[in-house]
């Protein structure tokens, strides 16, 4: 265990937070078209760059691994809840990624001049990535 109980709860809350919150934002990209958009521009990048190995998806594909991956860090909160150092990292890489996954959402949309799909969720996932990266270093292990 590292931190305190209660940065620990508050760790296993930002968990829990973002887990719900990447939820809503696949929701939102299977809503909004994000999936057609992604193979075509994941072809067109095959054509120019032929050694990039991005995959394409079939939708059934596609939101089964991504429920599946949101089950699982469900099935993975209480060891954020328990203060687990064997999380940490992962918890600091997936906080990361979010940060990463709605900039660009958010950054794609201003330059291409027009919402991109899973925009609509993008800023809540930053502040819950946010939140994560914040709970994960107040839960880490304090010098004695």
């Amino acid at each position: 265990m590292t931190g305190s109980p209660g940065t620990a709860k508050r760790w296993g809350m930002a968990w829990v937070f973002l887990t719900v919150t990447i939820a809503v934002h696949v929701a939102d990209e299977a809503l909004t078209g994000f999936l057609p958009m992604y193979n075509s521009v994941v072809l067109s990048l095959r054509d120019s760059y032929s050694w990039i190995p991005l995959p394409t998806f079939t939708f059934p594909v596609w939101i089964t691994g991504l429920s599946l991956g949101v089950l699982l860090l469900l099935a993975l909160s209480p060891l954020a809840f328990a203060g687990s150092r064997a999380l940490r990292p992962v918890s600091y890489f997936l906080g990361v990624l979010m940060v990463a996954n709605a900039v660009a959402h958010i950054g794609i949309s201003v330059y291409w001049g027009q919402l991109m799909p899973g925009v609509y969720s993008s800023p809540l996932l930053l502040v819950a990535a946010l939140v994560l990266l914040i709970a994960t270093y107040r839960c880490r292990p304090r010098p004695e």
